[in-house]
């Protein structure tokens, strides 16, 4: 079966551009029900029945395995399964029945406006450094962008003019308005600080270190950290947590379904319905439901 995996790997990642991520997390869960149908004897996929792969899903179950982790390996079986029937490679899909369990959605934890507020107020404008923390947590609210996302940014992503940024995830790109508070730290740290960090090299990289380099995810979760405690939020604040912050915010503000699922980028519209209803204008709803548009 190692040659059919790799068969669907390839076409995750040459034709449905499939982020890294993405490509990693199927790879993951079909190597494990390879193992566990190989030791059923069936060593192609041809040979996989429904009746071996409900005795894994029971097996996975019997582990302890959490129904969120279950629904992942499910779908990742039924997408290579009928991959490989489109493609004439088996006549029948074994996994066509299977169900995932159903997994509660929780409401993930935000800060709320006031202390999101109070946590952008603290970087202090008086030296390259806070300027530069002032722009990347206000993008980061702005957006609700992936840290790995902030991170990457380059310079050339960024349009002042439009309040557009060009956000990359993997293979797959989408632009992202920001609102007045995002554009006001973004051009002080381009025509005050940038400059001072770079310290004569060439790079096209937005965020840099106090050293000239990349800013990377571990140095921006400790400066995260830092002014959480400054601004003494008590809560375990991550990176994440801004991106469900943004989508909750701009929910409560009225922006629909639709729009949080664009602006965060999520593929499936399920991901995005903890948040809200729906409308359609991105950029409008985007300027009238974020708190800092």
């Amino acid at each position: 079966m190692e040659e059919e995996i790799r068969y669907f790997i390839t076409y995750l990642q040459e034709v449905k551009r499939a982020s890294r991520n993405t490509v990693m997390s199927y790879q993951s869960d079909l190597a494990k029900m390879r193992t566990f149908t190989e030791g059923q004897g069936a060593h192609s996929a041809g040979a996989v029945t429904a009746t071996m792969l409900n005795a894994y899903v029971l097996s996975l179950e019997r582990s302890g395995k959490a129904a969120s982790t279950i629904s992942r390996y499910i779908a990742s079986m039924k997408a290579f399964f009928e991959f490989l029937v489109r493609k004439k490679r088996i006549d029948e899909d074994p996994a066509f029945h299977l169900k995932a369990p159903k997994v509660e959605k929780h409401m993930p934890g935000i800060l709320t406006i006031q202390e999101m507020e109070h946590l952008l107020d603290q970087p202090s404008l008086e030296n390259p450094k806070g300027y530069r923390d002032k722009a990347m947590l206000e993008l980061l609210y702005a957006t609700g962008m992936r840290v790995s996302e902030l991170v990457n940014l380059k310079v050339g992503d960024l349009n002042l003019r439009f309040s557009w940024i060009v956000c990359r995830d993997g293979e797959k790109e989408r632009m992202i308005p920001f609102g007045s508070k995002a554009g006001t730290a973004l051009r002080q740290y381009m025509e005050k600080s940038r400059e001072a960090l770079v310290k004569g090299e060439q790079t096209d990289c937005l965020f840099l270190n106090c050293s000239g380099t990349p800013m990377s995810r571990q140095g921006f979760w400790k400066l995260l950290k830092s002014y959480a405690k400054k601004a003494g939020i008590e809560k375990d604040i991550t990176p994440r947590m801004f991106r469900h912050s943004c989508a909750a915010h701009m929910a409560s503000g009225g922006a629909g379904l639709h729009t949080i699922q664009e602006i965060l980028g999520h593929m499936d519209l399920t991901a995005t319905q903890i948040y809200a209803g729906f409308q359609p204008d991105t950029k409008a709803e985007y300027s009238k439901s974020h708190p800092r548009g």
